[in-house]
């Protein structure tokens, strides 16, 4: 009896240290790729999904270019102010809001005139699920957080 009571917690105490932990490691580390590297990726993506011919494959990758561009210069901006400890205002706040929405709207402008109107549907569709799988993801991070 004493053996098999013995044997019962050896079990019970493996067993328990085996156990898989379902937690995700902080943040997988992701493969960092140039800007040139991004938009040539993201190119390829939109060529396959969409269809694109060479003519709009140009255009897509010049717009993409400028995106990513005017993107870094914001991103350095932040930096600067960031390495000031300069808070914005609420008023610099809400003209950077009103500038990124401009920014948004102008480069769907811009793909609405390049691309057909089938590309062009499909290509919002995919913007809308682009947008879900973020709040997605934001809300498991915040839920990970807690």
């Amino acid at each position: 009896m004493k053996k098999l009571c013995i044997a019962a917690l050896l079990f019970v105490g493996i067993a328990g240290f085996a156990q898989e932990t379902n937690q995700k490691p902080a943040r997988e580390q992701r493969e960092r790729l140039t800007p040139e590297q991004r938009n040539e990726k993201q190119l390829q993506k939109l060529t396959s999904e969409l269809n694109l011919d060479a003519n709009q494959q140009t255009q897509v990758k010049q717009l993409l270019a400028d995106r990513s561009a005017k993107a870094e210069k914001f991103r350095e901006e932040r930096a600067a102010k960031k390495d000031n400890n300069t808070k914005p205002t609420a008023a610099e706040r809400e003209a950077f809001k009103n500038e990124l929405k401009a920014e948004k709207e102008a480069n769907d402008a811009k793909m609405k005139s390049i691309l057909n109107a089938d590309q062009y549907t499909k290509w919002k569709s995919i913007q809308e699920e682009n947008k879900e799988k973020a709040k997605d993801r934001i809300r498991e991070y915040r839920k990970d957080k807690n």
